[in-house]
């Protein structure tokens, strides 16, 4: 389940085209590098204006969503019409997910789901694009931005710094979700997600392995100090990995992902990357 090589997406020069927002979302199945059909969605987003009063169609956002997540659960539909106040946002469901083709590998081929997405962006004419991954998400879009690059901005919220933890509850019921067949049943039928049985071979860049490989595109990492699932020693390693190319957000009382992000950390957020995507 190794990566591929690394690809590079080419920076369009175009502003996002007039015919496109003026129809409203659009909903495509795009096709990753290893032949995964990706169910992808693209919202234009607002007619809003930053600070020096110019406006912020040409930003797009990409959203990675968490494990078992898909385009059209509504916490991922939220966190998508809260970053479209300051650009246009395309969702998609990473493979194994919703109506995305093929098995998920947990973290491995998905930066391929996420690097269709980027690519789609591009073609729609945005010359800034900014990933914002959420949980496993949020670990694809550390290894995409150091793989793949071709980005302007990375948002990591919630991530694993190091794969195989098991120290809480909840990622030792993940693992038995994912390592075992009566789990990969319960993820299919239960969650909506199917499993690729096959271990990683070879095992991924893990996500602090990444992070220095993202310089010099500026980094976000959004954590919660309540978080059940990676406690705070994950996002100060992401932090100390990224130097000065990285800022950490420790956020009081929140807990885990898209559930835990409320509204306005979403705004701190989307703000953070307007600013940083130049």
């Amino acid at each position: 389940m190794n990566d591929g090589s690394a690809g590079h997406v080419a920076r369009s020069t175009l502003r996002p085209h007039d015919e496109t927002a003026a129809r409203g979302p659009l909903r495509r199945y795009l096709h990753t590098s290893d032949g995964v059909r990706i169910d992808s969605v693209y919202d234009p987003g607002r007619v809003v204006y930053e600070n020096g009063g110019s406006p912020a169609r040409d930003l797009a956002f990409v959203i990675a969503h968490g494990f078992t997540g898909d385009a059209d659960r509504p916490h991922v539909r939220r966190i998508a019409a809260g970053l479209a106040r300051r650009g246009a946002v395309v969702t998609f469901s990473f493979r194994g997910h919703g109506a995305s083709g093929g098995r998920s590998t947990v973290g491995d081929r998905e930066v391929l789901d996420l690097a269709a997405a980027v690519d789609w962006a591009r073609s729609l004419g945005h010359t800034r694009v900014v990933t914002v991954g959420f949980s496993m998400g949020g670990s694809v879009v550390l290894r995409h931005a150091a793989l793949h690059r071709g980005v302007d901005a990375v948002v990591s919220v919630s991530s694993p710094a190091r794969w195989y933890y098991r120290g809480t509850a909840p990622m030792r019921r993940l693992h038995w979700l994912v390592l075992r067949p009566a789990g990969r049943l319960v993820g299919r039928y239960g969650l909506r997600t199917r499993i690729h049985h096959r271990d990683w071979d070879p095992v991924p860049l893990s996500p602090v392995e990444a992070v220095p490989r993202i310089a010099p595109a500026p980094l976000l990492v959004v954590h919660g100090d309540s978080d059940g699932y990676f406690p705070v020693d994950h996002p100060r390693m992401l932090a100390e990995a990224a130097g000065d190319h990285g800022e950490l957000w420790l956020e009081p009382g929140m807990g885990h992902a898209e559930h835990a992000t409320g509204e306005d950390l979403l705004r701190r957020i989307a703000d953070w990357a307007v600013d940083k995507a130049g």
